[in-house]
């Protein structure tokens, strides 16, 4: 049995002790998040939304096994965004899908969810009517005619059922459930209720393929509202692709359970904690480099300096040598020791321990996150 066939589905319940202190903690570094965002200026911020927004795009999509080219990704994120320098590969239907999407779920959070709305967007992640080689129903609920919606793994004749959604002729109602639901304002926490909003939509599973993806969308718009931000900073699709086991185990029991969804809440939230932690420590680097040039905003710097000095930002791997600077600068190992020494004498940079063949530099006073200086 499952649970949409329970007496008193889909009146979901928890455990609110188990739940405190990790929404708590979620709380928390989630404020710190997004009041650290609002230190930066404009452009930053905008650079730091491409990014998050590209993340989502891409793992969400991975999620399910489909792998999209990510220079794609984040030029059809760039141009959606106002970035066009960013934008520099060439547009492609399926990825332009995915992104549209993403973007309208959270720049147009305040905007109600509609059938209409949910059929837009499944149309736009299958712009072909196709799915992978076969032919679906592209915006509007499945019609189960090729048999019940299920869930399976496994090879052809040995095929593991995980799930089994309810039948064609319950969508429109369950549906209609779901969405008062998820548009009527009833106190819960926002963390939660994105947990409980794509645990409900993937239950009902109302269409042949794209399930998953519009869910996460959801839970990103709920989110959104919580936030009151139109802005992403963190990707939620991000951590749950890092668990995708956990992602599926706790989905499948909680399906065959009860109604007491405590345990998929806490996955969730602890999900949801981890993506912030990633989007953190992105953003501490953001703030270092931001704050680094504020301090030398009046400091004089060549061309190269600059160049080189972002790139310690950005994520350079690996230690700063003067070849290194040589091979980034396309200039001759002189001229990247006269840079390098011009920037030590200023205490901008500071050597690192070791021999002379192996000297390498760091920023002074900073800590750029991952060691990568």
């Amino acid at each position: 049995m499952y649970i949409w066939e329970l007496p008193d589905w889909p009146k979901f319940r928890w455990e609110d002790s188990r739940l405190i202190e990790p929404l708590g903690v979620a709380h928390r570094k989630e404020g710190w998040l997004l009041g650290s965002m609002a230190r930066l200026g404009f452009d930053l911020k905008l650079t730091a939304e491409v990014e998050a927004v590209t993340e989502e795009a891409l793992r969400s999509s991975e999620i399910e096994g489909e792998i999209l080219n990510r220079e794609s990704v984040r030029s059809s994120v760039a141009r959606r965004l106002g970035v066009p320098d960013a934008a520099l590969a060439p547009e492609d239907r399926k990825v332009e899908g995915i992104v549209a999407m993403t973007l309208d779920a959270t720049k147009n959070q305040a905007e109600a969810v509609t059938r209409e709305r949910l059929f837009g967007w499944h149309a736009a992640l299958f712009p072909t009517g196709y799915s992978g080689l076969h032919r679906i129903k592209v915006g509007q609920w499945r019609d189960d005619a090729q048999g019940a919606m299920q869930v399976v793994s496994g090879r052809m004749g040995r095929e593991k059922v995980h799930y089994q959604a309810p039948p064609a002729d319950r969508v429109e109602s369950e549906m209609a459930a779901f969405l008062d639901w998820f548009e009527t304002p009833r106190g819960i926490d926002g963390i939660l209720h994105a947990a409980v909003a794509h645990l409900w939509f993937v239950t009902i599973h109302p269409f042949e393929d794209g399930n998953g993806r519009i869910a996460r969308a959801l839970a990103d718009m709920s989110l959104a509202r919580s936030e009151n931000s139109p802005q992403r900073f963190y990707s939620l699709a991000s951590a749950i692709r890092r668990e995708r086991p956990q992602y599926y185990a706790t989905l499948e029991r909680t399906q065959k359970g009860d109604l007491d969804i405590t345990e998929r809440l806490v996955w969730f939230v602890g999900c949801f904690s981890a993506a912030i932690d990633t989007a953190a420590e992105a953003c501490q680097g953001v703030l270092a480099k931001a704050d680094f040039w504020q301090r030398h905003s009046l400091t004089p710097f060549n061309e190269r300096q600059r160049k080189v000095l972002n790139r310690l930002f950005d994520g350079f791997e690996g230690k700063l040598t003067a070849q290194k600077w040589r091979a980034l600068t396309k200039t001759s190992l002189p001229t990247a020791q006269r840079d390098i020494k011009d920037l030590v004498d200023r205490k901008v940079l500071a050597r690192n321990e070791g021999g002379s063949k192996n000297t390498s530099y760091r920023i002074v006073d900073l800590s750029i996150p991952n060691g990568k200086t």
